[in-house]
């Protein structure tokens, strides 16, 4: 998109991406990294953001489900790229002859996936991902053993190759929680079963953002870096962007829609939440909940407009809210900057994630498809 559009938009910066990946491979030396670019790389447009990351150094592009690994593959996207989120009936031969690895947690994916390969006349590049402690995917411990033996098994067939054996962290986001060190410890109990079983993966991993962030014990062969390739801090607790080394990709913008004088007393939008308390200039920002403005920030939500940080006043709607500017002038089409950088003087996702209270995640991903997304830095 050449022009800028005039009413609500995320601008993404590429170079941004670029350095957070940088960066973060700095933090793990010793292993490859993989972008994480599901859900549409958490908003920001998953085959720009995942060109970015491979020219900065990403070996791996991870995906939750098969469809988005195809997606990307189907644009021209070459590389290891990884999916896991499967049901039964899933796409097994395309993800085969799409040479994407699949994560397999249960026998039914195994025996699925090995039938997939029969078909498609190659071998299916899968990883085990085992269940450490945070109870979601992934095989048991008491599992294991089993599943493990039928991939091998499989491998020795030739419907298989076993690349990769890995987990899942519950709680790297909090320091010293007493989960991390027994998940590390499971999930090296369980790597050294597999590989004496006769497993040699070529990837070994279980750090996302915070553990490659915090625990360079876990870094192992590659780390999975989601949230933090866009800049946005996987915990405050962990410290902002800037104190991480990272700066935010998406910077969300509107034009104003409208400014007028209301006077003292004046209701403001749906149920009147919020009335005026003298008389005051109200500016409409053209964006909603079907945009990804979480309605829960009714009241809370911070925009910046005309250098000065201003709240939502009132209830957010479907396609608009509105802002007290407080005694503040403003003019239509003026810019309001919902969320970007904090170095900037901005608002933050994180900002957005405390008046919603919710997380830093769920603000950027939300954001919906009928916002187009402006790229700086192709």
């Amino acid at each position: 998109m050449n022009e800028t559009p005039t009413r609500v938009y995320a601008e993404i910066d590429l170079d941004a991406v670029r350095g957070n990946v940088r960066a973060l491979r700095e933090r793990a030396p010793r292993a490859e990294l993989m972008a994480v670019v599901k859900a549409d790389a958490y908003g920001h447009g998953a085959l720009a953001c995942a060109k970015a990351a491979q020219e900065a150094g990403a070996t791996w592009l991870g995906t939750a489900t098969p469809d988005e690994a195809l997606a990307l593959r189907a644009a021209g996207v070459e590389g290891r790229i990884m999916c896991w989120l499967w049901t039964p009936g899933g796409p097994w031969r395309e993800a085969v002859e799409a040479d994407l690895d699949v994560s397999v947690s249960g026998m039914w994916a195994l025996d699925e996936v090995r039938e997939a390969a029969r078909a498609a006349g190659r071998p299916a590049r899968i990883q085990l991902k085992a269940d450490t402690g945070l109870g979601r995917n992934g095989c048991q411990p008491g599992d294991w053993a089993e599943l493990v033996g039928a991939a091998v098994a499989a491998q020795a067939e030739g419907t298989v190759r076993v690349t990769g054996l890995w987990s899942h962290f519950a709680c790297a986001d909090e320091r010293g929680h007493p989960s991390i060190q027994l998940q590390l410890t499971a999930f090296r109990d369980m790597l050294a079963y597999a590989e004496k079983e006769g497993v040699e993966p070529e990837v070994r991993h279980i750090a996302n953002s915070p553990a490659t962030l915090t625990l360079p014990e876990s870094h192992f062969d590659l780390v999975r870096c989601g949230l933090a390739v866009y800049g946005v801090s996987p915990a405050p607790e962990l410290g902002t962007p800037a104190q991480l080394g990272l700066r935010p990709a998406m910077a969300l913008k509107a034009s104003l829609a409208l400014v007028k004088a209301v006077p003292a007393g004046h209701g403001v939008s749906y149920g009147h939440h919020y009335v005026t308390d003298a008389e005051t200039t109200l500016a409409l920002v053209p964006a909603g909940y079907a945009d990804g403005i979480p309605r829960h920030a009714s009241g809370r939500g911070p925009v910046l407009v005309g250098g000065r940080i201003h709240h939502v006043a009132g209830r957010v709607a479907m396609d608009q809210f509105v802002v007290d500017l407080d005694g503040d002038t403003a003019a239509v089409g003026d810019e309001a900057v919902i969320f970007g950088d904090a170095e900037r003087g901005e608002p933050t996702a994180e900002d957005w994630a405390q008046a919603s209270d919710t997380i830093a995640y769920e603000i950027v991903t939300r954001i919906g498809g009928r916002v187009p997304r402006v790229y700086l830095g192709a």
